[in-house]
């Protein structure tokens, strides 16, 4: 297959989580893509997204004729076709499936209740019961990780997958200044560090766009302390 035909499409960087797990992920592992960005509208985006998706949601990606419409079928439909998306190894490839699927169907409580605004800093009303857990979980599941490899990824010295599936994490993070232990914390600085996602970042905030609904959730769970994005 020619990999420059690859076309993936997203939504804002700013808010788009899903769209960012394959977005680092390729261009970490330097797999060339044309990017197309669909901007979330003020009302359903299912007319708009599903030119593209068969789902009506982002990320898609579009290989030829194919369509790959979720970040965990993206992820495998890659890694049939490039070496390196998954560790090597049999065992630490077992591991990091399991913790990128974990993190692609759970942690419920922490998406929904710090939602990806790259732009803002938000300071939380409180930590609820159910997000701690998520948090307690994730710092385990990166310590344990780390401790395995030696790190500075999750399955070694290099940016795999894995990583790319925690990439949202890191700057949730960052914009709500959530608390890990030291080593969780400095993985989730060495991801924000990483080139790909020091352009995601920049990105998102040079861009124009305000979504209502998305501008208003990170603020029901907290105070807001500061929007660092460029004035629209």
């Amino acid at each position: 297959m020619d990999i420059e035909r690859y076309t993936l499409y997203i939504a804002n960087r700013n808010y788009s989580s899903w769209s960012l797990r394959p977005w680092v992920l390729m261009r970490e592992l330097g797999i060339p893509f044309t990017e197309k960005l669909v901007p979330f509208g003020a009302k359903s985006n299912w007319d708009a997204f599903r030119t593209f998706s068969p789902n009506g949601r982002v990320p898609c990606l579009h290989a030829d004729d194919v369509r790959i419409w979720d970040s965990l079928a993206i992820t495998e439909f890659l890694a049939e076709r490039h070496p390196g998306v998954w560790p090597a190894q049999t065992r630490e490839r077992a591991w990091a499936r399991s913790a990128a699927a974990e993190m692609h169907s759970g942690l419920e409580a922490l998406r929904s209740q710090c939602p990806m605004h790259c732009g803002f800093r938000i300071r939380l009303h409180d930590v609820p019961e159910d997000m701690q857990k998520d948090l307690d979980r994730i710092d385990e599941l990166w310590t344990e990780g780390l401790e395995r490899s030696g790190g500075p990824f999750l399955t070694g010295n290099r940016f795999t997958a894995v990583d790319a599936f925690f990439a949202p994490v890191a700057f949730r993070i960052q914009t709500y200044c959530l608390v890990l232990s030291d080593n969780a914390a400095r993985y989730a600085s060495h991801l924000l560090s990483l080139s790909a996602m020091q352009s995601w970042y920049a990105d998102a905030l040079a861009e124009p766009w305000r979504q209502a609904d998305h501008e208003q959730e990170p603020l029901n769970h907290g105070i807001l302390l500061e929007d660092l994005r460029t004035p629209s």
